[in-house]
């Protein structure tokens, strides 16, 4: 198992003095980077952002597919096409359903408005300038859609009820977010250096309307946005079954610890202790009856944990990039019984096995988290 980041970023040398900064002195080099005018401090921000929540499944040049199929968030036509209002509701509030969590502070992930904005800046400084698309909507026939997304389209990006290798169509913010022009530029030019064609020339002009107007039947209202608590939810009790006898695991490849294993550990009242590696908003939207929130960027809580034979257990979505980051941190730390969730929470859930969620405060109002202004100072709109 690699680990989650990329270690070299495609000659992208600022991202690698980045890299090291957030690894040691980080405000001393991006002063110097500042000092000597290679990137406005705005940037440097958004890309040490960048680094340490994004790479690991974006990958750290950005180009995407590091973990659980996340896509290139530089490929040109992405980012001439995507809003800068499109780009922060996916950060702010993630993919449901998906490896993407909600990372905006009020949705309970570690991303202020400011920090939002800067990845947004860093984004745009690796692309192109964005294009002004319409905003009317595309008419076109859903059921030749239909047939249509089956033959060219459904073999990669999968069904409406079940993901494929590629981003999910039917996701529900995806697709509260993204205005028929956006999925229609995507379908006519494609994703460059993916494995995402254009489809102009292969398809109608006719024909790619109906592609839109079919997923844009998908689309139903998205879940009223919830505000989370101010602070990281109490560990509470960090051992599941404190008074059982410990769990006997075997590990697959020293490492990965099958879900029916743990599962029947739990049932048959055996102590263990489950890390859900993921972001704290998703484990408060869906989570492992007794596992604890340590999320894969941030380790303090490390420090309650039982260091004897008790077996802890790590798990993510993705389904081995953020639980394997914190697995290494706990061996690092000479913890010595320790596995990744093998199939991760998505498949848990698959399999009917019991989740749970925190009550969470409504929003002030309906619907999606509201954007501030997205300009950065010194900045043109975008």
């Amino acid at each position: 198992m690699k680990h989650a980041t990329k270690a070299i970023l495609s000659g992208a040398t600022i991202l690698v003095a980045l890299a090291a900064s957030a690894c040691g002195d980080g405000p001393r080099d991006v002063e110097r980077i500042e000092a000597e005018g290679r990137i406005d401090a705005r940037f440097a921000v958004g890309a040490a952002a960048f680094l340490k929540y994004c790479a690991l499944c974006h990958a750290a040049d950005a180009t995407g597919y590091a973990a659980d199929h996340a896509p290139s968030l530089v490929s040109t036509t992405f980012l001439e096409s995507a809003s800068d209002e499109y780009l922060a509701r996916g950060i702010r509030e993630g993919r449901p359903g998906t490896a993407m969590a909600p990372y905006a502070k009020a949705r309970g992930g570690p991303l202020d408005d400011d920090e939002v904005l800067a990845i947004i800046a860093f984004l745009r400084d690796r692309g192109p300038a964005r294009i002004r698309l319409p905003a009317k909507a595309v008419l076109g026939n859903v059921a030749s859609g239909e047939a249509l997304f089956a033959a060219s389209c459904q073999r990669c990006h999968g069904t409406r009820t079940e993901r494929g290798n590629a981003v999910h169509l039917a996701n529900t913010a995806l697709l509260s977010a993204a205005s028929d022009a956006y999925l229609r530029y995507a379908i006519v030019h494609g994703r460059p250096s993916t494995p995402m064609p254009a489809f102009h020339g292969a398809l109608g002009e006719d024909q790619i309307d109906d592609v839109v107007a079919m997923l844009r039947s998908w689309a139903v209202p998205p879940e009223p946005a919830r505000q989370a608590p101010p602070e990281l939810p109490p560990l509470g009790e960090v051992v599941i079954n404190p008074g059982g006898k410990n769990a006997e695991f075997t590990l697959r490849e020293g490492r990965f610890v099958p879900i029916d294993d743990v599962k029947r550990a739990i049932e048959a009242k055996k102590r263990v202790v489950i890390i859900d590696a993921r972001a704290t908003s998703d484990w408060l939207v869906m989570h492992i009856p007794g596992s604890i929130s340590v999320p894969y960027y941030g380790f303090a809580r490390l420090d309650a944990l039982p260091k004897d034979s008790t077996w802890i257990t790590a798990y993510c979505a993705c389904p081995h990039h953020a639980s394997g980051v914190v697995v290494d941190e706990l061996r690092k730390r000479g913890f010595t019984h320790t596995a990744v969730l093998d199939e991760g929470i998505l498949e848990w859930k698959k399999r009917g096995y019991p989740t749970v969620s925190e009550p969470v405060l409504p929003d002030a109002g309906a619907g999606a988290i509201p954007a501030p202004a997205l300009r950065l100072p010194g900045l043109p709109p975008r």
